[in-house]
């Protein structure tokens, strides 16, 4: 059955640009990739690397893309990317020429120890990455519970935050959200002065919706699922590539 959105159908793509300048915020997996059964399984659409830079320069550059991935795990599907690129929920942020804005420091390595421990012990699969690390737990949803509780003590333990997303708990430094990425990039050309828009699926796409209302702009949450931040929604990642034009 066809999900159904919860909130309204946003505006028009045209409408927004005739009536001024717009900053685009995409989540990637879920919004602009469909969601697979494990983070290196999903399937690209042939030319969205190419899409996404046309689009970007109808924005005058105001194109950002902000994933729980890392940076060098979005570059791994798409190629090398001359876009605004937040990955690590935030935490690593680039500029179009490679320049860094933000990079966190990579996890302890007792943490990094006892996520892939605790991983092998329950068929779990453990997602290092640069700036933070992953439980995915969809092969094992009768483990969910154990797996929040885990990473929550861990993440007690070192100082850490954990963020939730679709089978998957990931912890990260505090303040690595995708919100604080909005928030720097908002107060930066070519993004300065623009209504931010961010368009994501899951809920920790619900900073960066908070962020772009408090800069006057809103959000549009994906799929059926409740949004306490968002203002609209669409229905799939194709309804997504339809409103952005791709």
């Amino acid at each position: 059955m066809e999900s159904r959105p919860c909130l309204p159908a946003p505006p028009r793509l045209s409408s927004l640009l005739a009536d001024r300048p717009l900053a685009l915020f995409l989540d990637f997996d879920g919004t602009l990739v469909e969601i697979a059964d494990g983070p290196d399984a999903i399937a690209v659409p042939p030319g969205l690397a190419d899409r996404l830079q046309a689009l970007a320069a109808r924005l005058n550059g105001a194109l950002a893309l902000v994933s729980g991935r890392s940076i060098a795990n979005l570059t791994d599907f798409l190629g090398p990317l001359p876009l605004h690129l937040a990955g690590s929920h935030g935490g690593h942020v680039l500029a179009p020429d490679g320049a860094p804005l933000r990079e966190a420091a990579p996890l302890p390595s007792p943490v990094v120890d006892a996520l892939g421990t605790f991983a092998q012990a329950n068929g779990l699969l453990h997602e290092r990455k640069a700036h933070g690390g992953a439980l995915h737990y969809r092969a094992r949803p009768d483990l969910e519970g154990g797996t929040r509780r885990f990473a929550d003590a861990l993440a007690s333990e070192h100082g850490l935050a954990t963020k939730s997303g679709k089978c998957v708990i990931e912890l990260v430094w505090p303040g690595a959200d995708k919100g604080g990425a909005v928030d720097l990039l908002s107060s930066e050309p070519p993004f300065a002065g623009a209504l931010p828009v961010f368009i994501g699926d899951d809920v920790t796409d619900e900073d960066g919706f908070a962020a772009c209302a408090r800069h006057g702009g809103f959000g549009i949450a994906v799929g059926e699922r409740e949004s306490a931040a968002a203002r609209y929604s669409l229905p799939s990642v194709k309804d997504v590539h339809a409103w952005l034009q791709l």
